[in-house]
């Protein structure tokens, strides 16, 4: 009787903790809309650390806004096509991709005052800054490679030929570059020092990895594969696919809240996935919670914990097989949070 009262109650307990959890995430709730002016599309958005400055990827330009009011505080013209930003704040520099120049915009960050551009692959797409190699990988969507560029110079020091089309990257902290591989469904693993392909993981039942990111303490590399709406989880180390996940539909971003310990992954249908990790290599989907149609991509603020997602209103109607319609001046960014 003892063991059956223990056993209850250890039951009790861990419900206890799940319902917890979960009340938690649904806590996360759509706090304010940024209304932002013109037309197009979007990609990529970006939060400069230690600033207010919320940069968002939008068509030719990139709106630069106040990220806790919304108030425009800027343009970077002359972006066209778009895709990710970053910065290198000891530089004080941050960059562009622009896939419809195969450029890199620069400019400086105190002042959002362009300094130039920098030749790069065919439509240059996700941008990171390493600290570790001191370096900013490129991933070149149509010519198949990653550009290594030394922002001190402002000058690509090398190539690497990934043998598809790298989507999203992240880096250990130490020395070793994990690359989404869209057309392949596979994680290519690169050494930065010798700037050689180490491995190629496939993601075998995932399909089109497009979102990555990764935790740095247990070695775990999160990748949303959005045609089959799945969430892998593998070993940084070995490649061993350790958990799969369901998702929602058109998922283009994931990202890992190192202190809450929770995987976001921004669904395209209209929705957000909640993934706890919880340890022992246990994740659990405590939350899947509304959002807007195509807010696909997505940007955490660790300082405030808050997400922000961009998006647009579409026409109702539209050709099928073809993307909808999206109706000018509706462009948007949902702020999430508690």
């Amino acid at each position: 009787m003892k063991k059956q009262l223990r056993l209850m109650g250890m039951l009790l307990l861990m419900a206890a903790i799940h319902s917890c959890q979960a009340q938690t995430a649904t806590e996360l709730h759509l706090l304010t809309t940024f209304h932002l002016s013109g037309t197009g599309g979007w990609d990529y958005l970006a939060i400069q650390p230690g600033s207010n400055k919320l940069y968002v990827s939008h068509a030719t330009q990139v709106n630069i806004v106040n990220k806790t009011t919304g108030d425009s505080l800027g343009v970077i013209p002359n972006t066209t096509g778009v895709h990710g930003i970053t910065f290198v704040p000891n530089l004080k520099k941050g960059y562009t991709t622009n896939g419809g120049l195969n450029t890199l915009s620069i400019f400086d960050l105190q002042t959002d005052k362009v300094l130039g551009q920098l030749s790069v692959g065919e439509n240059p797409d996700a941008i990171m800054y390493d600290e570790y190699s001191k370096r900013l990988i490129v991933c070149n969507g149509r010519s198949h490679t990653i550009s290594i560029v030394d922002p001190e110079y402002d000058k690509v020091v090398g190539i690497i030929d990934v043998g598809g089309k790298p989507e999203e990257a992240v880096t250990n902290g130490a020395g070793t570059l994990f690359v989404n591989i869209e057309d392949k469904n596979e994680i290519v693993v690169i050494d930065l020092k010798s700037k050689q392909v180490l491995h190629h993981w496939a993601l075998d039942p995932g399909e089109a990895p497009t979102g990555l990111a990764i935790d740095n303490i247990t070695h775990r590399l999160f990748s949303a594969c959005s045609e089959s709406s799945l969430l892998i989880v593998l070993d940084a180390v070995n490649g061993a696919i350790i958990s799969k996940i369901p998702i929602g539909a058109g998922c283009d971003g994931v990202v890992f809240d190192k202190v809450t310990k929770c995987i976001y992954a921004s669904n395209g249908e209209g929705n957000l996935t909640v993934i706890k990790e919880e340890g022992n290599d246990k994740y659990s989907k405590i939350a899947t919670l509304p959002t807007k149609r195509g807010a696909r991509t997505i940007a955490l603020d660790e300082t405030t914990h808050k997400l922000y997602l961009p998006t647009a209103e579409f026409e109702t109607t539209h050709k099928l097989n073809s993307r909808p319609t999206i109706i000018p001046n509706t462009f948007q960014v949902l702020v999430l949070g508690k």
